[in-house]
């Protein structure tokens, strides 16, 4: 069943992505040419024929049934059949006379740009899912990433710091007591002057966040490290620093205002749908408010179609949802939650600027407390906006367990320390493949 969703929803998104590239064609064609007479119906006949060559030429080929093998050589192979007869059809159509165009010109230039926006469009998310996925990272490893600073800048603490990155650490840098050290690299590593508590404080989120600071054994007789009572003991943590620049705070936010103001536009009639089927079936509210706790640790009401029974916490006590099977999901609510559309309220969060696009998934206070019995640098996380989506929800899926939220926390914070404009593009568009391929979270 499962995969049979996922080829109806392949098929379904190459039937319109190839329509959409002959729709941007003839437009193309409409602006670098004098005015075509009867164009509107010059654009639905094109249409019509792009159709008629699309569907068998898709079904023919057979490419959306890679699903699975979605970046492969034969799938890739398969777009390029599905291609050519599309193409071999709009011939036809042109030859016969069923579409016309006042110049010659333009039916070799339509048909060049019918091709390549075809194959461009077709190929997009096969070839950008190897590009911008490459190997998936295993979620239990990234959690155990671990970084660290050894103290120090003699032969003894470059020692260490070669030890340390055998056993899997990733050694980041030097401390040093001496102001003129700051800055220097000693065998790549970079040197950082620290005297105090202090220091290693502004250090800490000056940097992109360190696991432990390492002392070599020879410490108090080392004229240059830390000495004991300057810095915190060995494996003493001293997490993170969001390591965006300000600058790419700014274009960050300038993107989220752009692109939630933009889908909330597009997205309002199927908005208008989803609040109708809603209301239909039970009565209840439209929406789901819930606190949650965002940047600088400030409380926000996040906003999601309301996807369970009004009484699903009647209890009282905060319930993880538990998936698909989850007994309190409504009809409407399953649906939703399958594809994802419950989400579409926080566009308004986004607007607002109580949440980012890309950032980590927010949580209730009476769970952020549980998960800081374990793991207090979950503060760590308020440094920068919630998102929608995550790359911690990549990889690790909903959290309904203890364990989950734990990993998660770990691949958020791996998130905040490594976190550029390039790495945020990444996530997103690794989102909407997941989505347009009907992965489940």
């Amino acid at each position: 069943m499962r995969k049979r969703n996922l080829i109806s929803f392949s098929l379904s998104q190459d039937i319109l992505l190839s329509l959409a590239a002959s729709l941007v064609s003839i437009l193309i064609i409409r602006w670098i040419s004098e005015p075509i007479p009867g164009f509107t119906v010059l654009v639905l006949k094109w249409l019509a024929a792009a159709a008629l060559g699309t569907v068998p030429g898709i079904l023919i080929s057979g490419c959306s049934r890679d699903v699975k093998k979605y970046a492969t050589v034969r799938s890739i192979a398969r777009v390029m059949a599905a291609i050519l007869i599309k193409e071999a059809v709009l011939v036809v159509t042109l030859i016969i006379g069923l579409v016309r165009f006042p110049q010659m010109l333009q039916y070799l230039l339509i048909m060049l740009l019918d091709f390549l926006l075809t194959g461009g469009a077709l190929s997009y998310l096969r070839v950008a899912s190897r590009l911008l996925s490459g190997h998936a990272p295993n979620p239990s490893q990234m959690a155990s990433r671990k970084t660290a600073l050894v103290a120090g800048t003699d032969e003894i603490a470059l020692n260490l710091a070669s030890e340390l990155e055998k056993e899997g650490y990733d050694v980041v840098g030097l401390l040093s007591k001496r102001p003129e050290m700051n800055g220097r690299v000693i065998r790549d590593y970079v040197v950082y002057a620290c005297r105090t508590d202090e220091d290693l404080e502004k250090l800490q989120w000056r940097f992109g966040g360190v696991d432990g600071v390492f002392f070599p054994r020879t410490v108090p007789e080392a004229k240059d490290a830390p000495g004991p009572g300057d810095t915190p003991g060995e494996h003493e943590t001293v997490q993170q620093r969001d390591r965006m620049s300000y600058l790419g705070h700014m274009v960050k936010r300038g993107f989220d205002i752009a692109l939630s103001g933009l889908l909330l536009l597009v997205f309002s009639p199927v908005i208008a749908l989803c609040a109708i089927f809603i209301k239909r079936e039970d009565g209840g509210p439209v929406l789901f408010v819930q606190e949650r706790i965002g940047r600088g640790g400030k409380p926000f009401n996040i906003y999601k179609f309301r996807s369970m029974r009004t009484d699903a916490e009647a209890s009282g006590t905060p319930a993880l949802y538990s998936g698909d099977e989850d007994p309190r999901l409504t009809r409407t609510g399953r649906f939703l939650r399958a594809h994802h559309l419950d989400e579409l309220p926080q566009l308004w969060n986004v607007l607002k600027g109580d949440m980012s696009f890309i950032g980590y998934r927010p949580e209730r206070q009476f769970f952020i407390d549980q998960i800081k019995r374990y793991n207090a640098r979950y503060d760590y996380l308020f440094q920068i906006r919630p998102g929608v989506t995550s790359y911690a929800t990549l990889y690790n899926g909903y959290t309904d367990t203890m364990d989950k939220m734990l990993t998660r926390l770990d691949l958020d914070l791996y998130y905040l320390r490594n976190h550029t404009i390039w790495f945020d593009m990444k996530v997103l568009g690794l989102t909407f493949l997941s989505i347009v391929t009907g992965k489940k979270f």
